[in-house]
């Protein structure tokens, strides 16, 4: 039996090229596909992949929250973030999430075949323009990470921020988490005060340069 591996980006045409290309090798199998966070959890819960290719800004839940949810409940799966963000708090906070990987989306198709392989050997993968970053970055960035949304919100706030960003009403919301309204406009002013942001048009701005969220699609 090859590797199996899920496709986790909401760009269509992405999961498509990377379907394609993947299908042709003989040790490797695509068994599904996701196009946001929330589904991409579900999917591992019931799959149990030995691969995840997951990008990180994705809507309704990022790949970082989703990564974390996945190991979470299925630890063996390993977990590949295949990113146009070369910011290295976006690398540093996948491999705090559980990450085994990190690809930038302009790499060659064989240099992510090659992290596929070292991964499934529980080995990490980091592409060589980011590894050198890493380690000079690293100390600089865990100094200031009392900065960082996600070391000032707890896993919910996030969840809910998120999805306030991308346009979802209080009901909406409240729908999607399983929990009240009045709950939701808890979490929302417990968000504004913790950043000291009192609008939904600066939460939105915040949550994209966090890299919570994209709004491209």
């Amino acid at each position: 039996m090859g590797i199996r591996i899920i496709l986790a980006d909401d760009h269509k045409i992405v999961r498509n090229g990377l379907r394609a290309l993947l299908e042709k090798k003989p040790d490797m199998e695509v068994v599904a596909e996701a196009a946001d966070g929330r589904t991409i959890v579900q999917m591992a819960k019931e799959l149990s992949p030995d691969v995840i290719i997951m990008d990180v800004a994705m809507p309704d839940m990022n790949g970082i929250e989703a990564t974390r949810r996945i190991l979470d409940t299925v630890p063996k799966t390993k977990v590949i973030a295949l990113s146009m963000h070369s910011d290295i708090r976006f690398v540093i906070e996948m491999l705090k999430a559980g990450a085994s990987g990190y690809l930038l989306k302009d790499c060659a198709f064989e240099e992510l075949t090659n992290a596929i392989r070292v991964v499934t050997g529980n080995r990490t993968y980091l592409s060589p323009e980011l590894a050198d970053s890493v380690i000079k970055d690293y100390s600089r960035l865990i100094s200031k990470e009392n900065l960082s949304v996600f070391s000032l919100l707890t896993d919910r706030e996030r969840e809910v921020l998120q999805l306030l960003a991308e346009g979802e009403a209080t009901k909406e919301i409240a729908i999607k988490l399983g929990i009240s309204i009045k709950t939701v406009e808890t979490f929302r002013k417990q968000i504004m005060n913790k950043l000291d942001i009192h609008s939904i048009a600066e939460l939105t701005k915040y949550a994209i340069r966090e890299g919570l969220t994209s709004l491209e699609s």
